[in-house]
């Protein structure tokens, strides 16, 4: 294939006229022949752009490395090989938003190899699907390139046209745990991934990445205009990547759709681009909701510390443990079990010990008492970043675990971005990134213990989901976001936009523990700014696998009427349809139970009211359902009528059409009951 393109750069401000051939090397459609991709070397450099139905999506965007200790692998390039291929399969999730996933894609594996010495070779392989496509660099074994040290990436993503971000800032100190910037594509400075966009003609794109292995973050810096260079995590000396060929680097991945609804759907690409499941039979796992020892700690009505109001006594566990079992729920959390909590804890766990429980903390007779009540307790596993100490326990301590019947464990890593502890071979510590090539396999060491004392992990202030959940399925669960605490604490408290958001971004990437559930609608000293039945529609639109209700037992005993959605809603779904929706205004989901023939359907808005047209199509034709509604009542409104509340009940089929009346602020809950 030898196609050229001509271009000429004009004059502008004085600058000099140039013309360069771009030869276009290599070429490769989605199956639709919606999206392509095309290779191109201008003057021995490689680039790549995007076309959908013919009109350009990213411009020409450079590729290679900038390595340690050689030359830029990205000059005196040429083709030297190419194969395609197409793929269509469809695979089975044993939890997860749908039971079954189709991948269906057009491969193209090319091989540049450089025409001068050293000859280097490296393979561009690329995935396109019709809603998105995905490319990682292969780097083979060869003579001249065994160990290597990448200083940075150079890929390149430069969008053709003018376009909304939604984004949060990248290499700060929050990790990842921001509120949405909504700006101008040319206001980014550097986001994390997912980061997602609205072109000015409407195409909705995601940019992101999947099958993170042994391998730094990818951070999006902003260069000029709209144009963005992949900014690799940091590791503490110095380089980005430390890797020995052959190795090939983590997806680099775009969502590409005409609507934000389809965007969400077309999160598939992630899973699709991870290895199958190596762990076997991991029906150990069983999805569900739990309760916990988690808000009055963040109200500071109780404390992770020991004294006259430690939450984690034998006594309040019990308690807890007493109200899952009368409720239905799987899981009773306990923070602050454990010696380390007393004093100043944060970025400084060295003191934590995760094989032992505090002396008011009975672990064996509660968890004895949790399974005859037909209840398991939650582990939790706060590292304070000090990573290093932990992995010396941790073997021992899911051992524990599973002994225990503790079969999930919600593990913590709570400090500063950068900080996170790592002892070196002389006894000195080193500090790196949450989202750095180190703590990348430090999460990979993590699950592979847990796997083999058939232990899940729900990982907080962690390293991004890149969708290996596909690989190791005992990874359920992650933070990875501003979730309902800061709700607790406000200054500030999370606004009535925050979930819309997060739905087009964060959750683009896989499950969250958001935490929802809070019918208190009360923080620490402030109101949270959500209605009554927001609360509710958070459990379908926000999907985990490990779902909590998060709010006191008490509260729950005062809201029992809305509590009834809560206690029955599920955790694991066999279909999920995203019925409408923008980013940062409103959005409505259908999920199909995977236990029953039940649907479930839940639409929130931000600060703004709405009226949503709903047609219930998704229902099986033919049936009666019983709509069980939960909804925001007259004059509802989060910032002065947050409790106006009404369930109601109705027979509806596949024909009706619903009208949802959204309060600002609000939501809709409904449980479609098969008859």
């Amino acid at each position: 294939m030898h196609l050229f393109r001509h271009i000429a750069l004009l004059p502008i401000l004085g600058l000099a006229v140039f013309t360069a051939n771009a030869e276009t090397v290599a070429r490769v459609e989605s199956p639709g022949k919606v999206l392509a991709v095309e290779l191109d070397i201008t003057e021995g450099r490689l680039a790549y752009r995007v076309l959908r139905f013919g009109e350009p999506v990213i411009d020409d965007s450079r590729l290679g490395f900038q390595l340690r200790g050689a030359e830029k692998l990205e000059r005196n390039l040429a083709l030297s090989s190419q194969t395609t291929r197409s793929h269509d399969e469809t695979w089975e999730q044993p939890w997860g938003e749908s039971r079954f996933v189709r991948d269906h894609h057009n491969e193209l594996r090319a091989r540049f190899t450089e025409t001068i010495a050293p000859n280097r070779s490296f393979d561009v392989l690329v995935r396109v699907f019709d809603d998105g496509l995905g490319f990682r660099y292969e780097l083979p074994e060869q003579p001249n390139l065994d160990e290597v040290i990448i200083d940075d990436e150079l890929t390149e993503f430069a969008l053709a046209t003018p376009a909304t971000a939604w984004w949060i800032p990248a290499g700060e100190w929050n990790r990842y745990e921001y509120l949405y910037d909504r700006t101008p594509v040319e206001q980014v400075t550097q986001a994390h991934t997912p980061m997602t966009v609205r072109t000015d003609d409407g195409l909705h794109i995601a940019f992101h990445e999947a099958a993170l292995v042994d391998y730094a973050g990818m951070w999006l810096r902003r260069t000029e205009g709209r144009r963005f260079r992949a900014q690799l995590a940091p590791a503490s000396e110095g380089w980005k990547v430390r890797r020995n060929a052959p190795f090939h680097t983590p997806w680099r991945t775009l969502q590409i759709t005409d609507s934000a609804a389809a965007l969400y759907a077309s999160s598939d690409l992630i899973l699709n681009l991870n290895e199958p499941n190596r762990l076997g039979d991991v029906s150990w796992f069983e999805p569900a909701k739990y309760i916990g020892i988690w808000w009055s700690l963040h109200l500071d009505t109780e404390t992770w510390a020991t004294g006259r109001k430690h939450g984690a006594t034998t006594k309040n566990t019990k308690r807890y443990i007493d109200f899952a079992a009368e409720h239905g729920f799987r899981g009773v959390l306990v923070e602050g079990w454990n010696p380390g909590w007393d004093g100043d804890w944060f970025g400084n766990g060295y003191d934590f010990d995760f094989t032992r429980a505090t002396p008011d903390f009975d672990i064996e007779a509660l968890s004895a008492y949790a399974t005859s009540k037909g209840v398991r307790l939650v582990g939790h596993h706060e590292t304070a970043c000090a990573v290093s100490h932990y992995e010396e326990q941790m073997e021992a301590a899911f051992a524990m675990n599973a002994r225990l019947g503790i079969d999930s464990v919600k593990t913590g890593y709570v400090c500063d971005a950068g900080g996170i502890e790592r002892r070196l071979d002389d006894g000195t510590v080193a500090r790196e990134w949450h989202d750095g090539q180190w703590n990348s396999n430090h999460h990979q060491r993590v699950l592979e213990a847990a796997a083999r004392h058939k232990v899940a992990i729900n990982a907080h202030e962690p390293i991004k989901d890149t969708g290996l959940r596909r690989t190791y399925p005992n990874w359920v669960s992650r933070e990875g976001a501003r979730g309902m605490e800061y709700a607790a604490w406000g200054n500030p408290t999370n606004p009535p936009e925050h979930e819309t958001n997060l739905v087009f971004t964060r959750m683009l990437s896989g499950p969250m523990d958001f935490t929802p559930g809070i019918l208190s609608l009360q923080g620490r000293g402030q109101a949270i700014q959500t209605t009554l039945a927001k609360q509710l529609a958070l459990y379908v639109v926000l999907y985990c696998p490990l779902q909590m209700a998060a709010d006191l037992p008490e509260n729950y005993a005062r809201h029992m009427e809305a509590f009834q959605f809560i206690k029955d809603v599920p955790a694991d779904w066999a279909e999920t349809r995203v019925l409408d929706g923008e980013i940062g205004d409103y959005v409505t989901f259908a999920r199909k139970d995977r236990n029953s023939e039940d649907w479930y359907l839940g639409s929130l808005t931000d600060e703004h009211g709405r009226l949503l047209q709903v047609p219930l199509s998704f229902l099986d034709p033919g049936r009666t359902y019983t709509a069980q509604i939960y909804r925001d009542g007259d004059g509802a409104h989060w910032q002065d009528k947050p409790f106006a509340f009404a369930r109601e009940q109705r027979e509806v089929t596949s024909a009706d059409v619903l009208t949802l009346k959204l309060a600002a602020g609000g939501g809709q809950a409904i449980r479609f009951v098969a008859r």
